[in-house]
This record gives structure tokens, C-alpha cells and sequence, in this order.
């Protein structure tokens, strides 16, 4: 049975998920198997790593829709301003009594604070990207990205 996370156990899971090496490869694998794991599911989504400036890995699985693609940008750019994964933003600010399109100086076609984005961070917890996935319910879209990058964290 899940229960629903706690600001303290997402800081975890970004503390826990540090990388001491990131390049044009890792990109690949990590999205590759998110999208693998998708298509078993067959689960509607879309899949972006970005890093260095730039998506490395982008792919739109059968279901899902030109939405997704922007729902991705707007999960990476919250992660990429906030420095942590757009389901603390979301949690953040629902604990705060105000959510994200609440603020005025938040542009809400760039920027939300619904789950499915984490960020990449290296060894000293500096982020340098994010993978984002966007489909599914808020959760699961967090639990898919996560599982991604944790399969690619523990063979290497």
C-alpha cells in the first residue's frame, strides 16, 4: 500500500540520488528505460531528459499528445528554477496555502508544480537537468522518473 510522500521523504529521494557522471549516454539509458517500462504499461506518456542546456532524450509514447510535451516543459523549467523535483514544488505549495498559479510572478504557460519531474543533481547536489515524464496522474508520473533514474544509478 503507498501513501503519499512527505517533504522530507522527496528530499530524501533527491539526496539519495546523486550522480558522480553525466553524459549523452546517460541521457539515452535513463530515458530508454522509462520509455521501456512505459510501453510495457502501456502507459500514455511522454519522456524528456534534459541536461547541459538541452533535451538529450525525447519520446512521446501511443496516447499521449502535443499537451504532454508541454506539460514536460513546464515540470523541467519548475525543477530547473525551484533546484527540486516539481512533486515537492506541488506539496510545497499546497502546504504553504498557496499553490503555484496563485503567484503573479509565476508565468503559468512556463511553470507548474504538478508531480513528474525530478532533478538531476551531481555529487554536491547542484542541479544540471531534470527527466520528466507526463501522462499519467501527478504520483505516478514522479514514481515512473524516479524509478528511471534509480535503475540507472544502481547498475552503475
Amino acid at each position: 500500500m503507498s501513501h503519499a510522500l512527505t517533504l522530507d521523504e522527496l528530499l530524501a529521494q533527491e539526496q539519495e540520488n546523486l550522480f558522480a557522471d553525466f553524459d549523452f549516454q546517460a541521457a539515452w539509458d535513463i530515458g530508454q528505460a522509462i520509455r521501456q517500462r512505459a510501453l510495457a504499461e502501456n502507459a500514455p506518456v511522454a519522456i524528456e531528459v534534459y541536461a547541459f542546456g538541452q533535451p538529450l532524450f525525447l519520446s512521446a509514447l501511443p496516447g499521449s499528445s502535443a499537451d504532454n510535451l508541454e506539460w514536460l516543459k513546464r515540470k523541467r523549467n519548475t525543477v530547473l528554477r525551484l533546484a527540486h523535483s516539481s512533486l515537492y514544488a506541488g506539496l510545497h505549495y499546497e502546504e504553504s496555502g498557496s499553490r503555484m498559479a496563485q503567484h503573479a510572478f509565476v508565468n503559468q504557460a512556463e511553470y507548474c508544480d504538478h508531480g513528474g519531474s525530478f532533478p538531476l543533481l551531481n555529487q554536491s547536489a547542484a542541479v544540471f537537468g531534470a527527466v520528466s515524464v507526463s501522462g499519467l496522474p501527478s504520483a505516478e508520473d514522479h514514481a515512473l522518473v524516479l524509478w528511471g533514474i534509480s535503475q540507472y544509478l544502481n547498475k552503475n
